[in-house]
């Protein structure tokens, strides 16, 4: 195995690293404390040509692959917008790159796809619903066929990036469950103008990653046309899991680089802060050894995450190392930034010191986009042999 990185991968570390910095800790600190979208940075991110790292070059991609994406947001959080940016590129490489890319039509690629990569627009998926959230398959949005168009009804839950987005790729129920064959499940998604008549949004107030809003978003006889659906008619199931499969690895990738931004933090702090003796407190045990601990489990998760996006780059079974690698990532970036919080004592606590904010964005991870108890489920299952126990 080479761990060698190419000299390519090394350009976009650097050019992340150097957008990372320009839009640093201050910069994510005022941003979410006015709860404003990061427009600047998004832009930024776009004109380096970092957004189209894996979609094709004749739509303005660089025909990259899942590895060097999570190089770049690697980088791009550990300078100091924390796990939350990370939901940018779930938001746009991911559900609108992904999803055209491998399902969508000819004419979407061609008009989309340049518009994904220059930042003229921004996406955001449709799935969760108050009564199916981890069990997508009970999913009660419905699309149904209405002469040459389809009508779209139900509600979903904890969208986000909802305001800001042209594009909101919908995933709805064609087949009645009971009547789905158990091979497709009667899922279909389809991409829609996300201000189209009929469907409305409200904000959910919650505890962090507030530069990206969450809401509650109702359907109510929303129109979708033949040419919008992604893939095939009740075939959506499996094309939704290549989408959140990917999502797997771009979370890991935040959680790793907010993990090494909480411990360079706390390194920071700890290094000057005397007390007592007049000694830096970063020369006792107590406070090395746990900073010690969580970088290794830090390390460990961007490791396992890297080889989950080098057997997605080439087209090998890629679940069983990318849910494992967030599983670690989400748990160690919670208790190093929780960590750099006790390190820093009461500055930990004030926002001028960063480590509230990327607590507060950590912690979503840990449920989000799946939860710890179902990766344990998949382990136990796919891993160990364990009989299904949910």
């Amino acid at each position: 195995m080479n761990f060698d990185l190419t000299d390519e991968q090394l350009m976009i570390i650097a050019t992340a690293r150097q957008i990372g910095e320009r839009f640093g800790t201050e910069y994510w600190r005022v941003k979410d404390a006015a709860k404003e979208y990061p427009f600047e940075c998004w832009q930024a991110i776009c004109d380096a040509g970092l957004t189209g790292a894996m979609l094709p070059e004749e739509y303005g991609g660089a025909g990259l692959g899942l590895v060097d994406m999570a190089l770049m947001i690697e980088e791009l959080c550990k300078a100091g917008a924390g796990a939350t940016l990370a939901q940018m590129f779930m938001l746009n490489p991911v559900f609108g790159g992904v999803a055209i890319n491998k399902y969508g039509s000819p004419s979407m690629k061609r008009e989309w796809l340049p518009k994904l990569c220059s930042g003229e627009m921004t996406f955001c998926m449709a799935l969760t619903e108050p009564d199916a959230g981890t069990n997508s398959l009970s999913l009660k949005t419905t699309a149904r066929r209405n002469g040459p168009v389809w009508r779209i009804n139900g509600q979903k839950i904890w969208i986000t990036g909802v305001p800001q987005s042209e594009k909101m790729l919908v995933v709805t129920r064609t087949t009645p469950e009971a009547e789905a064959p158990r091979k497709t499940f009667g899922i279909t998604l389809f991409m829609i103008d996300t201000k189209r008549t009929g469907l409305s949004h409200t904000p959910i107030e919650k505890l962090g990653t507030n530069t990206l809003p969450s809401s509650s978003v109702f359907f109510d006889d929303v129109e979708a046309h033949e040419d919008e659906v992604i893939g095939t008619i009740d075939g959506g199931w499996e094309q939704l899991l290549d989408v959140l499969n990917t999502e797997r690895v771009v979370t890991t990738a935040g959680l790793v680089g907010a993990g090494y931004l909480g411990i360079s933090l706390a390194v920071n702090y700890a290094k000057e802060r005397k007390v007592f003796n007049g000694k830096p407190i970063g020369s006792y045990q107590g406070v090395q050894f746990p900073l010690a601990q969580h970088w290794a489990e830090i390390e460990a998760a961007r490791l396992l995450n890297l080889k989950a996006a080098s057997n997605f780059d080439n087209g090998l079974p890629f679940g069983s190392e990318s849910n494992a690698a967030k599983l670690i990532a989400s748990q160690a970036a919670s208790a190093v930034i929780e960590r750099a919080m006790q390190v820093m004592g009461g500055m930990g606590y004030a926002k001028e010191f960063h480590v509230e904010r990327l607590w507060r964005d950590a912690r979503l991870f840990r449920f989000a986009p799946v939860s710890e108890e179902m990766i344990l489920n998949f382990i136990a299952m796919n891993n160990l042999g364990l009989p299904r126990s949910y």
